[in-house]
């Protein structure tokens, strides 16, 4: 899927087994907390295994998508600060901010902003990731890895 790659590219050069220096793992740089909510406990291990992160990656994009369903249909297609807002978009704000920051940001139309300790900002992704067919991913509150 195209943008699997392509937020992985974004988040790692789209190596697997990168730590960042506010320690985030592997491809789609997940935090610790983030791996806790799927089971992962063994950080080591999870760096070890490609299968275990694309697993991961697809499971936290479909539980974002069920938090995020109501602002997915009340904000795809409009613009806010200039940003045409996608689907795919949203889902990828969500990787970088958490879905709870996308939905401020979504919900007071582009005051609330958030950025991360590396400057990217949910504008960022919202206009970088725009446009790539998500349909494949499935809202499901309970995803699992």
């Amino acid at each position: 899927m195209a943008f699997k790659e392509a937020v992985a590219f974004k988040e790692s050069q789209g190596k697997y087994g990168v730590i960042n220096t506010l320690g985030y793992l592997g491809k789609y740089q997940f935090g610790k907390s983030t791996l806790k909510r799927f089971k992962i406990y063994n950080t080591n291990e999870f760096l070890q295994n490609p299968e275990l992160q694309e697993k991961a990656f697809v499971a936290l994009c479909k539980v974002n998508k069920w938090i995020l369903r109501k602002d997915i249909n009340r904000s795809v297609g409009k613009t806010i600060n200039g940003i045409k807002i996608t689907e795919s978009g949203i889902l990828a704000a969500a990787h970088l901010s958490g879905a709870g920051n996308v939905k401020k940001f979504l919900r007071s139309n582009g005051i609330q902003k958030f950025s991360d300790a590396y400057g990217a900002s949910i504008q960022s992704y919202l206009r970088k990731f725009a446009g790539y067919d998500v349909s494949i991913i499935e809202a499901n509150r309970k995803a699992t890895v």
